[in-house]
């Protein structure tokens, strides 16, 4: 079975436009999703890269003029703006769906609750019962699912999510992974499933 592994964070507004996307593909092609949440502001401070994130013009057109041309193209509902909560922690959120487990339709499902939830309805991931009432939307326990998210083994994975998306060299979130080679953002999604159904010639290596 082919597998695509799928690191983001519980709040990437691209990893919101192609969720929907992403799962058709997974579908279509038989392939096995595996959810991998990590912590997206560690890896842009270790790429050097918080400056541009930081920068008004960058924002103005990555997270505006940008997000809601691809909003349009994947029809997806968008606020228009960055979510009023934006800056808040989301690390909760993401540790429930490590919590949920890294496969199988109920992550699915958990994760774009969140990612829609925060674009779309404007949801501040940090706070307690909203969480709740997006897993119960999802149909899912979520007071379950984050009395699970506080065990250190779901902290340690984690952290381990995010020290691999650092040390293979990913830029952000989302990176999608078909055997082995790295798709950075929602856009090469037409290229994950031409990955699926034959691989891209690859004799290229990341720098370390």
């Amino acid at each position: 079975m082919k597998t695509i592994e799928y690191f983001y964070a519980a709040y990437s507004g691209y990893a919101y436009i192609g969720s929907a996307v992403l799962q058709e593909i997974a579908t279509r092609a038989g392939a096995r999703l595996v959810h991998r949440p990590f912590v997206l502001r560690t890896l842009v401070t270790a790429r050097g890269n918080t400056s541009r994130v930081e920068d008004a013009v960058y924002r103005d057109y990555a997270f505006r003029r940008e997000i809601e041309r691809w909003a349009e193209y994947r029809n997806v509902r968008m606020l228009g703006r960055t979510p009023t909560y934006h800056q808040e922690s989301y690390e909760t959120a993401n540790r429930m769906l490590i919590a949920s487990g890294e496969t199988g339709e109920q992550t699915d499902r958990l994760a774009h609750g969140f990612l829609e939830a925060h674009w779309a309805d404007d949801a501040d991931l940090s706070d307690r019962e909203t969480l709740l009432a997006i897993a119960a939307s999802a149909c899912i326990d979520g007071a379950a699912l984050i009395e699970a998210a506080g065990a250190e083994e779901v902290a340690a994975r984690h952290r381990a999510n995010t020290e691999e998306a650092i040390a293979r060299g990913f830029f952000g979130s989302p990176t999608y992974v078909v055997d082995g080679d790295p798709f950075y953002g929602q856009d090469r999604l037409e290229l994950v499933a031409r990955a699926l159904e034959k691989p891209f010639a690859n004799d290229w290596a990341p720098t370390s």
